[in-house]
């Protein structure tokens, strides 16, 4: 499948760098984002997948949420430019 957008630069934050890094980062990071890029939202309600299938169309942020571990939720959000991609915990926000 072709990703839907550019994630342009992708970045972590350092405390979604510490708590990945615990929970095997190489697996985890390459496939959150490749699902974010193909549209995949994961763990969003129908209001919020519906507000990224509009930002894909009007150039606005996009955002997804994926379940890694029950103690554990990671955030993707790309800009509206679509210049950087932040991995980051809801907490990070």
């Amino acid at each position: 499948m072709n990703a839907l957008f550019p994630l342009g630069q992708t970045v972590i934050t350092p405390n979604a760098l510490e708590r990945l890094r615990q929970r095997d980062l190489e697996a985890i990071i390459p496939t959150i984002l490749s699902r974010h890029e193909l549209g995949d939202w994961g763990d969003l309600d129908d209001e919020d997948r519906q507000a990224n299938d509009l930002a894909l169309k009007e150039g606005d942020r996009l955002l997804s949420a994926y379940q890694i571990h029950e103690d554990l939720k990671v955030w993707v959000i790309t800009e509206w430019d679509r210049s950087v991609t932040t991995v980051l915990l809801p907490e990070d926000y």
